[in-house]
């Protein structure tokens, strides 16, 4: 049994920590069993017993037979001649319980290595399905782990069970940097079953994550007196979140910051300074959409609620506000809202000064560029001017310089105009 180092490896499976004491012995039981009933061609659940000691790493595998006279054999595997009790006991006797301890060493080389083939095969099936079953209960809550590989598409880390963990880069916030040994925070975005093997996906950019963020952050949010409603993300740049308290006493957006910023600004610096604006929840659109823009100050809002736009007017100093570093503000404004909204300046134009038709201008600008614009909601040439150069190449998806073109001309002719 030293030999093809059988107990030596039975040792080794004793110590897998994904397994329990019971899971274990079903399992060598089941095996041994396997390769027993294969050797006498028939079921030994009644003639055999297989006793596996865990703890000690050890197994013990008993013959049961019935003693008989030695001319009254029928069945070898369940009796034994008298003659051959006695010589294991001399005090047996006819009718007596027999019970022979079974050599791994008489099984032979090929059953042995075959055993022991097997065992490491069923040991490593369980504990991929006990992984998957776990982490399967674990999918969108948050995890620590220890960072073990970093790669340039992924970082790999490990539980505290050596599990193995993957982190994409498309899951992980853009100034996200890691090294070996360092912690990591995220939740189980997903587990499935690749060739058999469970793979377990982390995430850091998922709306949930920011949600698990403030559950562990805000007690009331914990409990449900306040209520998550939605969230949107730009991962490492901005994030709305929006919210609301069936208790009129709880002020839902001051809980989830907190006094001077205490509860939020942990997770502000979880998601590497991504701006968090927490907004009351509210099911007025134009409301909505007026915190939603936050800071920026609106002067009044167009809806067309068939189609979902708005149309949202201010002062020229507001503009920027509204869209934000990167057009980031108005973008998750609109995804949280659900409307597409489009950012005008107050017109200083009164209703006598004159305007014109995009369409005359047909012979300097090209038609696919002036049905670009009208597709905005320009239609004149003032209405275009009242958008800046980058709004308009934003909105109508065409080149600045195509843009700053159009301005050129449509500048030229109300200077024509005055002069």
């Amino acid at each position: 049994m030293e030999n093809y180092k059988l107990v030596e490896t039975f040792s080794e499976f004793k110590e897998f920590k994904n397994i329990d004491r019971e899971a274990m012995m079903r399992i060598i039981e089941d095996v041994f069993r396997g390769m027993l009933n294969k050797k006498f061609d028939t079921d030994t659940e009644d003639f055999i017993d297989i006793i596996v000691n865990v703890d000690k790493g050890d197994f013990e595998i008993y013959h049961n037979r019935t003693v008989v006279d030695d001319n009254e054999v029928e069945d070898p595997l369940r009796q034994i001649k008298l003659s051959d009790a006695i010589r294991i006991e001399p005090d047996f006797e006819v009718g007596d319980d027999v019970s022979e301890i079974l050599k791994i060493e008489s099984f032979g080389r090929r059953d042995i290595l075959a055993l022991r083939q097997n065992l490491q095969t069923k040991i490593s099936e369980y504990q991929k399905e006990n992984i998957f079953q776990k982490y399967k209960d674990k999918v969108g809550e948050i995890i620590n782990a220890e960072v073990n590989h970093v790669w340039k598409r992924e970082i790999v880390a490990i539980d505290d069970e050596s599990i193995e963990l993957i982190l994409p880069r498309n899951e992980q916030i853009p100034s996200d940097i890691y090294k070996k040994g360092e912690s990591v925070r995220a939740i189980v975005k997903s587990v499935e079953n690749v060739n058999g093997s469970p793979v377990i996906t982390l995430s850091r950019t998922s709306e949930i994550f920011l949600q698990r963020l403030f559950e562990a952050e805000v007690p009331e949010v914990y409990d449900g007196l306040i209520t998550i409603k939605k969230i949107v993300r730009e991962p490492g740049q901005r994030a709305k979140i929006a919210v609301e308290s069936y208790d009129d006493r709880i002020d839902p957006v001051g809980a989830c910051v907190g006094m001077k910023g205490s509860r939020i600004h942990g997770i502000v610096r979880e998601l590497r300074n991504e701006n968090i604006d927490v907004i009351n929840w509210t099911t007025n659109p134009t409301l909505f959409i007026t915190r939603a823009l936050s800071p920026a100050k609106i002067t009044s809002i167009v809806l067309d609620n068939e189609n979902m736009l708005a149309n949202v007017y201010m002062d020229n100093d507001q503009v920027s506000l509204a869209i934000g570093k990167g057009g980031y503000n108005i973008k998750l404004a609109g995804k949280l809202t659900g409307y597409n909204i489009d950012v005008y300046r107050n017109s200083e134009i009164t209703p006598d000064e004159e305007d014109v038709d995009l369409q005359e201008f047909s012979d300097e600008i090209e038609q696919w560029v002036i049905d670009a614009l009208v597709g905005i909601g320009c239609d004149t040439a003032k209405q275009v001017l009242a958008i800046s150069p980058e709004e308009v190449a934003r909105r109508a998806d065409l080149e600045i310089e195509t843009v700053n073109n159009v301005f050129k001309i449509l500048k030229a002719e109300f200077e024509n105009d005055a002069e």
